[in-house]
């Protein structure tokens, strides 16, 4: 999957973000917590990690909405140190279940937020294709929530989130 075009709208957003809230300081850490919640609220929706529970997932569209959250702000850690030239979505199968994927990808994003090299940001983007294959959902579901996340996050902006 081609990110480009991804990569663009996230800069812009950023900006848009950055130019709304007069933010000047460095917000790579606030901007990994961030990564990190919303890949537990992702999890938690899934629920994959719940067996004293018999109620199951989420509706996919909710599923799919916060795993285009998570990936908002893996974008805007990437721009942030400069691998917005990262072109294609870097694939690698990846063992386990759902509860599995999910730890691997949360230790892939810590470590790259410790220790934030193309390494690493590559790997967090492999764990996320390994949990948005688990979740059964395309290239083309993840664009196109993807794009409305975006214009909802626009919106959101301008009227006061």
């Amino acid at each position: 999957m081609n990110l480009k075009k991804l990569f663009t709208m996230q800069q812009q957003l950023d900006a848009f973000i950055e130019e709304t809230q007069q933010i000047t300081k460095d917000v790579f850490r606030e901007k990994g917590l961030a990564l990190l919640v919303e890949l537990g609220e992702l999890a938690n929706e899934t629920r994959c990690f719940k067996f004293w529970s018999t109620k199951g997932p989420s509706e996919r569209s909710v599923i799919l909405e916060e795993f285009v959250d998570s990936i908002h702000f893996l974008l805007s850690l990437g721009i942030m140190k400069g691998f917005d030239d990262l072109e294609e979505w870097p694939i690698a199968k990846r063992e386990g279940d759902l509860t599995d994927l999910f730890i691997q990808t949360e230790g892939a994003v810590l470590n790259f937020i410790l220790k934030p090299e193309r390494a690493q940001y590559e790997e967090a983007w492999m764990c996320y294709g390994a949990l948005a294959n688990a979740l059964d959902f395309t290239a083309e579901d993840i664009v196109r929530a993807y794009v409305s996340k975006n214009e909802k996050n626009y919106e959101r902006q301008r009227n006061g989130y």
